[in-house]
């Protein structure tokens, strides 16, 4: 049994009390009886209010439960699934809204780094240091990866993902990624499938392909390169602020064969990582919680 300590009207985890009154508090200047009166202020006025929502919630998944049920699609029913009959089920119970139509909202108090900009964010637990390194790393990714090993492009006609890399999958990745290109960073009159060098001028990034050279649609798009202008290795792309990145190598194994020698794109996947300190596996217990 977890050993407690009282507080403010509260039975606290020893441990966790201790940490919070030997360490947390004198470093913060804060003063200990009022800061568990105000803890248990915040209990008193929140728990009525989370026991209402768990209510809720158990009330909405029964009534899910007992839908599926009665309709014979719950697990190893064979009647088949109709969509449109479980939305309106959803929307009558209260589980779904209507669409509220066209609507603002405000970033007021939010942090400057997701105020300004809308984009992934990463969740990891303080007490992982593994994971946090793994959510920072993956602030960037390869879009060629992305597309070849996982099952955004079919595996017909020859393009299957297993045994050592398969040269139809690797086009139809490539062709993939240029429509993408096209779509968030096109070109003037061209497309990016044509583009059989990069260069940047002082007017930007151009491209040159068999019809002569092509520029981009937005020239604001072009957010930088490292390398010669005239035969960069890197160029940086910008869409709606998140950033995209030409990695340029034609001795690579991929950008030898490539017309414009792009060996990689790579993709701005994430633009924050929330490091939780009270993630709900890794932080239950006091002890766990004062460690984290």
């Amino acid at each position: 049994m977890t050993d407690r300590t009282q507080a403010g009207g509260l039975q606290v985890a020893t441990s966790l009390y201790r940490f919070i009154a030997d360490e947390a508090l004198p470093a913060a200047g804060i003063d200990l009886a009022g800061f568990w009166e105000g803890v248990a202020e915040i209990v008193a006025d929140l728990t009525p209010v989370n026991r209402r929502l768990l209510r809720q919630r158990d009330d909405l998944q029964t009534a899910i439960d007992s839908w599926h049920w009665a309709a014979g699609t719950a697990e190893g029913a064979r009647q088949p699934h109709d969509a449109a009959k479980y939305r309106a089920f959803l929307e009558e119970i209260g589980y779904l809204v209507p669409d509220p139509g066209p609507f603002q909202v405000g970033t007021a108090g939010v942090d400057p780094e997701i105020a300004s900009l809308a984009g992934p964010q990463l969740v990891v637990p303080v007490t992982n240091a593994r994971f946090a390194i793994n959510a920072a790393n993956a602030r960037w990714g390869s879009l060629y990866d992305a597309f070849y090993g996982t099952d955004a492009i079919p595996e017909t006609d020859g393009a299957g993902r297993e045994g050592t890399y398969n040269p139809v999958r690797g086009q139809r990745v490539i062709e993939t990624v240029r429509a993408f290109l096209d779509q968030t960073v096109p070109l003037n009159g061209a497309s990016h499938r044509d583009v059989t060098a990069y260069t940047v001028t002082a007017d930007g990034l151009a491209a040159l392909t068999p019809a002569g050279h092509a520029t981009l649609a937005d020239k604001e798009a072009f957010a930088g390169y490292s390398g010669a202008p005239g035969a960069p290795s890197r160029v940086l792309l910008r869409h709606h602020g998140l950033h995209i990145e030409l990695a340029i190598y034609r001795g690579g194994t991929i950008g030898a064969t490539d017309p414009a020698g792009i060996q990689d794109v790579l993709a701005e996947a994430a633009i924050t990582t929330i490091v939780d300190f009270e993630d709900s596996v890794a932080t239950v217990e006091g002890e766990e919680k004062a460690g984290a």
